[in-house]
């Protein structure tokens, strides 16, 4: 969004927050055959120490968080991923090799870091790419990641996100796309120590002229929808990885158009998505371990146009930075 990415990062972290996320990228990290370049993550996790915050860091190798959220480096995958297919330890050996490789190498380089709380694999890890792609990983492939995680760092815990359905046509879209071995949330009640929750409730579904068609799953039967699910019982650690905080449109990058907000997410759902994700977790017995918000890149552009409405949003729910962060 044209933001310089460390000035970003020092805004953000001037707020009274307990955690933030980030992401070793592969193909940042990894530019070529034996290169192992962590001087960008090294300093982001310098500058989040200083603050005094933990970190989530999240390890891919494949996907991470982000768009295009597939950071394979092309010296590691000389031909695309088949759309349709399922990328597993038997039809891509070398690939899996690869990320077993990488992951284990950041864990090795961080494990002695007293900020590192957590490692994430893969980000919602056997659903389908977004839109964009139908090929997805098989749980087996993720399954020798988390493997080669917990090798190299046993102390930690290892988290796995998914994708909750908001809305019945969301959640029937879903159930098709991750047939036969089961979606990310499924995954993570099976084999990770927290499972992550991605929460966009409202979503645009067509748009044209200027108007459009939204899928709105912001509810009061999400702690229904949390009880009736067996994933989500009291002896297991939750929290939202992502919280709807931008708008979710039907482009890559979220509109910002002067003296408007988009439907999918005005200021006020910053707020509201945050409160109703913790009232429905409270009433069906789910203590959240925490609560992170998607969308800080889209109000601190925002901010740099005019319009800080949503960091007040943001500061309605943690509470001012230590100096004007804008």
């Amino acid at each position: 969004m044209g933001l310089d990415l460390e000035a970003a990062l020092r805004c953000l972290l001037s707020y009274p927050l307990d955690l933030v996320r980030l992401g070793a990228r592969w193909t940042d990290m990894e530019p070529s055959f034996g290169a192992f370049d962590p001087t960008e993550l090294d300093r982001h996790l310098e500058l989040v120490e200083r603050s005094g915050k933990g970190v989530i860091l999240s390890l891919g190798a494949v996907k991470n968080f982000g768009y295009p959220e597939f950071f394979v480096p092309a010296h590691r995958l000389p031909r695309p991923l088949p759309e349709g297919s399922l990328v597993g330890p038997q039809s891509h050996p070398e690939l899996l090799a690869a990320a077993v490789e990488f992951v284990s190498r950041v864990v090795a380089r961080y494990h002695r870091h007293p900020g590192v709380l957590a490692w994430q694999v893969e980000h919602e890890a056997v659903d389908p790419l977004g839109l964009e792609h139908s090929w997805r990983l098989t749980p087996e492939f993720v399954e020798r990641e988390v493997q080669a995680v917990r090798a190299a760092d046993p102390t930690r815990p290892v988290l796995i996100s998914g994708f909750l359905a908001a809305s019945l046509p969301v959640r029937l879209h879903q159930r098709w796309r991750t047939r036969g071995q089961g979606d990310s949330l499924a995954l993570a009640e099976r084999v990770a120590d927290i499972i992550g929750v991605d929460y966009y409730p409202r979503h645009a579904l067509a748009g044209a002229g200027g108007l459009g068609v939204y899928l709105d799953g912001a509810r009061p039967s999400l702690p229904r929808t949390w009880r009736s699910d067996d994933r989500f019982g009291p002896a297991r650690r939750v929290m939202i990885t992502e919280g709807q905080a931008e708008p979710w449109e039907m482009v890559t990058s979220p509109p910002s158009p002067a003296g408007r907000v988009m439907y999918s997410c005005p200021p006020e759902r910053v707020i509201a998505n945050y409160n109703l994700c913790l009232s429905a977790a409270r009433e069906a017995g789910i203590a959240l371990d925490a609560y992170l918000f998607w969308g800080a890149e889209y109000w601190l552009r925002r901010a740099r146009e005019g319009d800080r409405s949503y960091l007040e949003a943001f500061e309605t729910v943690v509470g001012s930075p230590r100096s004007d962060p804008t």
